[in-house]
């Protein structure tokens, strides 16, 4: 009989899990656990606020994408596991496996008083068309940008997207003649901020917020924030508009299963992206805590590697094989600011920055429309 694997997740992991998992089973029977039949192209979230990219842009229906992949969509959200993995509990029901992939993401870890005053860029398209809207009805003041992290879960950040918001809202300011009536502020408890991509590219970083008279407040622990202000043990400063992005952790459901979890709350993974002591069980992507680097970053691109080293794995323990592929460590990404990007690409080898230039601003854009045409 043919196999029953279900996949539970909407973002780059679990399409990427899809796809691979059919490739390898061509007779299988796969599901997709999600509670939105949408993919949302997160990165370009960053392109709103300018009105380079509209919501409608970024949503991509997955009913094509089903169809030609012959995949089953379950609508619901997971709410746990029994049977070691083998039932996935839903708001709708139970969903049998013989396999499973976790690829639900994570949590942004909201606990710092006031945190509701700061706006999250990557909580999806609400947060980034409220940015745009508040932007534009600013007639000036000061904008604050700047992210946190797991303490218990180095990896659990994502700190390369608020780089770009910053830069970008500055490169909007400027084509709009008004960068003269605000204050950009970056903030961020390290005194280094941006390390994982590499010294040389927070050297890079600072270099580029000074460039642009973006003034720095670095190396203080945040306390949390006010309608008006940030606050940090270094003392408090004013703010109109916050943008923060805090460390991640993993999903509430996961606190209803049995899932061995990291000290930062992530599915504990191996090697292989199996889950230890759960059979035919592996993670990808943000829900993952995996063995490597405390660099090694929560993007897209990590997600795919993770997720096509968890599909060859279970489709190779379906056939009584043992796990062999292990997902490269590598982060590679475009720090765009609306015209130019900036290339940073890092392995447990090489480290390598490229200056900014049109040439990484067209080569993200051309992504974008690469991945969404395959979706579409």
């Amino acid at each position: 009989m043919a196999a029953h694997l279900s996949v539970i997740g909407s973002g780059f992991a679990a399409i990427t899990a899809l796809r691979e998992l059919r490739r390898r089973n061509p007779e299988a029977q796969i599901t997709l656990i999600a509670p939105r039949a949408e993919f949302v192209f997160l990165p370009s979230l960053i392109w709103i606020p300018s009105g380079q990219r509209r919501p409608e842009d970024l949503v991509v229906p997955l009913d094509n994408f089903l169809r030609r992949l012959r995949i089953e969509l379950h609508l619901a959200a997971a709410t746990g596991l029994k049977d070691g993995g083998r039932t996935v509990l839903t708001s709708n029901g139970e969903v049998g496996n013989d396999g499973l992939i976790i690829a639900s993401g994570g949590r942004f870890i909201k606990k710092l008083p006031g945190i509701e005053h700061a706006i999250t860029p990557c909580e999806g398209i609400a947060a980034a068309t409220t940015i745009r809207d508040r932007l534009a009805a600013m007639p000036g003041g000061t904008i604050a940008v700047g992210f946190g992290g797991n303490p218990n879960e180095p990896s659990a950040m994502r700190g390369g997207p608020m780089f770009e918001f910053l830069f970008g809202i500055d490169t909007l300011l400027r084509q709009q003649g008004r960068r003269e009536q605000f204050r950009l502020v970056f903030f961020n408890p390290a005194a280094e901020p941006g390390k994982r991509l590499g010294a040389r590219a927070v050297g890079s970083l600072l270099r580029e917020m000074q460039r642009r008279g973006i003034d720095t407040y670095l190396g203080h622990k945040l306390k949390g924030f006010t309608a008006g202000s940030v606050q940090t043990e270094g003392g408090d400063f004013a703010a109109d508009l916050i943008l923060f992005m805090p460390g991640m952790t993993g999903n509430a459901w996961f606190d209803d299963t049995e899932l061995p979890r990291s000290p930062g709350g992530l599915v504990q993974a191996d090697e292989f992206c199996r889950v230890p002591g759960f059979e035919r069980v592996y993670v990808a992507g943000d829900s993952g805590s995996f063995p490597g680097p405390d660099w090694m970053p929560k993007q897209a691109h990590m997600a795919d590697l993770q997720a096509r080293a968890a599909a060859a794995n279970l489709a190779g323990e379906l056939r009584g094989e043992p796990a062999q592929a292990r997902f490269k460590v590598e982060l590679m990404c475009v720090v765009d600011s609306l015209n130019k990007g900036m290339l940073v690409w890092r392995t447990p080898t090489r480290s390598l920055v490229l200056p900014s230039c049109r040439l990484w601003h067209w080569a993200k854009r051309f992504f974008e429309h690469w991945y969404l045409r395959q979706l579409r």
